[in-house]
Order: structure tokens, then C-alpha cells, then sequence
């Protein structure tokens, strides 16, 4: 049986064919390619708008439409003074230096409780979370005390420490400690048993085991903890500041309330209410530096 062999050089033309087509089909695609779209995903093709515009424009349409019923007469001004003249009666306290004033005051206040009141919490916190015997100790006490409204402690703190500043620091420290309490405690036990063991395994002493494992897991919970403890705080400083205060933003608010000056106590409520942005923001920028080894979700 014989067997042909293709001379080699009959290959050439289907090559010489297959290059054509090829050249072809390429030189139809360039006649085609501006016809061909690219394919964007759906979230590209969204409008990006800036996050900072999308977080002003809920107060600005707030702003306008309390303007709105001002200047309609659905929003009385006695009751409720127009944002212009909000503007301008905080300016006023601001030139006289009453607010500045007052804010000094007010922030020292909530330093000092806050200050007391941290210290607390987690010292307890620790002791309970880190110990069985300080668990069974402190853990049931301090879940009957939470349990009591702070404000209603305001006319016994006033009997045991007077009418200065101390009954208003004590309000403030008491309503700090159980948010941070409950929260730095959660945060110890809610550290992973595996790491424990791991940490054990490569030698680590109970105090390394509390210093690298269980501290660091207990943060989050810690500063999630102080970022309530600090709304907690400013509401605490509004009702010790309405309680025999000379001084602070809770005394403008008592006489603007004497004189009907609903103006001036809606300033205070601004004020009050910066305050508390400003520190949860703080506390927030803490918790970006501090936690940059946790990656999370940031929403889309």
C-alpha cells in the first residue's frame, strides 16, 4: 500500500488562505469595532455623587423646608423661630461671649465624667470578663444598678454632694459606665477560644495572653461602647445642667425657658448636638487608626 505525501509546498496556499481570512476577519473587525460597545458594569455607569454632598443634603432640606412653613405661616415664629433668626441669635451669643462661655463649661463637665466614667467601666469590665470570682462579684450588682434611670438619682446626688459641680460630674460618670461596661465585657468574652489556644501554644503568660490576644480582640467592643457613653453623656449634662447651674449650656436653656426665648434654647439644642458629632467623630477617626487591621464592610 503506498502512501502519497503532500508536496510541502501544497500546505502554502490553505496557510496563504487561512491568513487571508484571518487578515479578513481582522479587517472586518476594524470596520466592526465601532460598532462594538464596551460593556460598563451597572454600578459604573451610576452618576458618582460626591459622599460629602449626600451627607449635607438631608440637613439642607431641612433647613429649607423649616423656612418654608416659617415663611408661610404654618410655623409660627413664637413657637418655633426661623433658621435666619437662629443664625442670628447664636451670633449675637457668640459676640457677647455667653456661648463660648457656657460651652467651656459644659465640655469640662463632660470631660471630667467621662473621664471618671471610663475608668470605671472598664475597671470593671475587666475584673468581670477576665476573672470567674470578679465575675460572680461585680456582674449582678452592676446589672441591678443599670437598670435605674440616671436622672431619677439627680435629687439624691444633690443631697450627698450638694448643688455644685459634683452631683453634675456624678450624673455624667454613672450614665458612661454601663454603656462602656457592657460592651468592653462582651468584647472579652467574644474572643475567639482558638486564639487563646494559639497563644498558649507559642508560650505566651496569662498577662501576654490578656495583652496580645484578648485586649486587642476587646477593642471594638471598647470604642463601640465609648461612642455611646458619649451620647449618653451629653444627654446626662442636659438634665444635670437644668438642676441648680449658674453656669454651662443647660443654664442658657433654663433662662431663655423663663424669658419664652425659644430661639435661644433651639441654639442651645444646636450646640449641643455639634458637641456630640464632634465627639463621636473623634471617637470615630479613633477606631479608623486604631482598628486598621480589621477590614470590614463599608457598604456600596
Amino acid at each position: 500500500m503506498s502512501i502519497s505525501h503532500a508536496p510541502p509546498n501544497s500546505l502554502e496556499p490553505d496557510m496563504c488562505g487561512i491568513s487571508k481570512s484571518a487578515d479578513a476577519g481582522s479587517d472586518d473587525a476594524g470596520h466592526a469595532a465601532p460598532d462594538l460597545q464596551r460593556l460598563v458594569p451597572a454600578s459604573s455607569r451610576r452618576t458618582r455623587v460626591p459622599r460629602w454632598l449626600r451627607r449635607t443634603a438631608g440637613p439642607l432640606l431641612l433647613l429649607v423646608l423649616w423656612q418654608l412653613l416659617n415663611t408661610t405661616g404654618a410655623l409660627a415664629s413664637d413657637v418655633l423661630a426661623p433658621p435666619g433668626r437662629i443664625a442670628q441669635v447664636g451670633w449675637d451669643l457668640v459676640a457677647d461671649g455667653s456661648l463660648p462661655s457656657a460651652m467651656g463649661t459644659s465640655l469640662r463637665r463632660v470631660a471630667a465624667g467621662l473621664l471618671f466614667g471610663t475608668a470605671t467601666g472598664t475597671g470593671l469590665a475587666l475584673v468581670s470578663g477576665l476573672f470567674r470570682v470578679g465575675e460572680d462579684l461585680v456582674d449582678a450588682p452592676v446589672q441591678m444598678l443599670r437598670t435605674v434611670p440616671f436622672v431619677g438619682l439627680i435629687p439624691l446626688f444633690i443631697i450627698w454632694f450638694g448643688i455644685g459641680e459634683a452631683p453634675k460630674i456624678a450624673i455624667i460618670t454613672l450614665g458612661v459606665t454601663f454603656p462602656l461596661y457592657l460592651n468592653v465585657y462582651a468584647g472579652i468574652r467574644s474572643v475567639d477560644s482558638q486564639l487563646m489556644e494559639t497563644g498558649e501554644s507559642l508560650g505566651l503568660s496569662r498577662w501576654g495572653l490578656v495583652r496580645h490576644v484578648v485586649l486587642p480582640g476587646a477593642l471594638p467592643g471598647a470604642l463601640t461602647g465609648l461612642r455611646y457613653s458619649l451620647g449618653i453623656a451629653w444627654l446626662a449634662l442636659v438634665f444635670a445642667e437644668q438642676v441648680n447651674a449658674d453656669a454651662g449650656i443647660g443654664f442658657l436653656m433654663v433662662q431663655a425657658r423663663d424669658f419664652l426665648r425659644t430661639d435661644v434654647i433651639v441654639v442651645c439644642l444646636i450646640v449641643y448636638a455639634f458637641l456630640g458629632l464632634l465627639a463621636d467623630f473623634i471617637v470615630r477617626s479613633l477606631e479608623r487608626l486604631l482598628l486598621q487591621w480589621r477590614p470590614t464592610f463599608t457598604g456600596r
